[in-house]
């Protein structure tokens, strides 16, 4: 059985503090001043929403955005970029509630929300359809005929798109969800018998497609030819079994750069974006999710102690992957910033370590609970605050939050 631990860090250094925005270190020097340990998520949703706008006008106007609320569900950064998007992205009851309450339907229209996930329940689908949902993108037969099912007993119509697993995608990407086997969606050969399937069942009103088929793309380019080839797929397959396509889902999938990589050029991919043409009547939603809001956050926690073990250095937190698991769930070097926190108890000796790597653990009885690994840190001393940058997706919500019962990290707005 091997330990799953996130990679090496050597020889990188550690960020230097002023990598913090200023209102950010001052909120957590407030915070760090309580007497209580510090461990909260802060959030900008400011950076959040200029994101937003970013993509919303590099876009043409048949494309839509649609906020995937599993990256960050915090009501105050769902408030933050409703203004600056057409909707939400959604895979629960919980995060249908969330995105309802962040952006009400308008007056006879449907609600601003589009629905996915592989494995709906009945009473997730009931949800899905009783809130009038603008599209639940069905992953399987069974899922459409339980949707026709739960529509008829309710007198209405519910609009629904068939999520595809395609054979082969024009796209890069760190986690593939296409072109492989999978348990999402309808494999590309079996679609043709599946949509003839859906157009007999009552109560549905098929209106396009779903092909989110990989994430973390950072190229422009590819991106693009990817929303191409989701374009010409999906007006294809619609003209030859009439259906009167208005849906095309491309999923999300936009990278974020952690350090080091070329950001995602957005203006670009809207650029050769305005190059495709959909059908007349057809909207293209895209669901970014980490795109927006990776960097409207920071996780920070108390360093407890500092220790020495064999000749290495480990630095505790008051936390750890019960409050942030990302770095070690995905296999990726997250780094840090030390905050210097100069209040201590007189008397009280003040481990640390100075100008030599070390590894940032949590509070959690697992070695495996292990944030970052063999970075080199000019000086850490406990007390001080360990700060980590680009965590405003996948970080709270991705985290074991009942493993030993300790507290939940706070979030807070900034």
């Amino acid at each position: 059985m091997s330990i799953e631990l996130p990679p090496s860090a050597a020889p990188r250094s550690s960020y230097p503090q002023d990598v913090l925005p200023a209102a950010v270190r001052r909120r957590l020097l407030e915070l760090a001043g309580t007497g209580s340990p510090v461990a909260a998520y802060l959030y900008d949703g400011e950076i959040a929403a200029a994101r937003a706008r970013e993509l919303r006008e590099a876009l043409p106007e048949w494309a839509a955005v649609h906020y995937a609320v599993k990256a960050n569900s915090f009501p105050g950064i769902l408030a933050a970029l409703a203004p600056h998007v057409d909707g939400f992205e959604v895979a629960s009851l919980a995060e249908l509630a969330l995105a309802t309450a962040a952006k009400p339907a308008a007056p006879g229209a449907p609600a601003p929300v589009v629905a996915a996930g592989p494995a709906k329940s009945v009473p997730v689908l009931t949800g899905l359809v009783e809130a009038d949902v603008e599209v639940i993108n069905a992953e399987s037969p069974l899922e459409l005929h339980r949707v026709s099912r739960i529509a008829q007993e309710r007198g209405t119509t519910a609009r629904v798109a068939l999520r595809v697993n395609p054979a082969q995608i024009p796209v890069t990407g760190s986690l593939h969800m296409g072109g492989e086997p999978s348990q999402f969606g309808v494999p590309e050969p079996e679609a043709a018998e599946v949509v003839r399937s859906a157009q007999r069942l009552p109560g549905l009103d098929l209106v396009g497609f779903h092909i989110h088929a990989a994430s973390n793309n950072l190229d422009a380019e590819t991106h693009a030819t990817y929303l191409r080839w989701c374009v010409e797929w999906s007006a294809a397959t619609a003209a030859e079994h009439g259906i009167d396509l208005r849906h095309i889902d491309i999923g999300g999938g936009i990278g974020v750069n952690f350090e080091g990589e070329k950001p995602f050029d957005t203006a670009r991919f809207g650029e050769l974006a305005a190059a495709v043409t959909p059908p007349a009547g057809a909207r293209v939603v895209l669901e970014p999710g980490r795109f927006l809001v990776a960097d409207c956050g920071w996780y920070a926690a108390e360093v407890t102690d500092v220790k020495h073990s064999y000749g290495q250095a480990f630095a505790a937190l008051r936390g750890g992957i019960n409050h942030f698991q990302l770095p070690t769930s995905w296999d990726i070097v997250h780094n840090v910033a030390v905050l210097p926190v100069d209040a201590w108890p007189e008397g009280c000796p003040r481990p640390e370590a100075v100008d030599g790597p070390v590894t940032f653990v949590g509070e959690l009885c697992t070695p495996e609970d292990t944030l970052l690994r063999d970075v080199r840190v000019e000086r850490v001393r406990a007390g001080d605050l360990a700060v980590f940058p680009y965590a405003g997706s996948y970080g709270w919500e991705f985290a074991m939050h009942a493993f030993l019962g300790h507290p939940v990290a706070e979030r807070l707005m900034l």
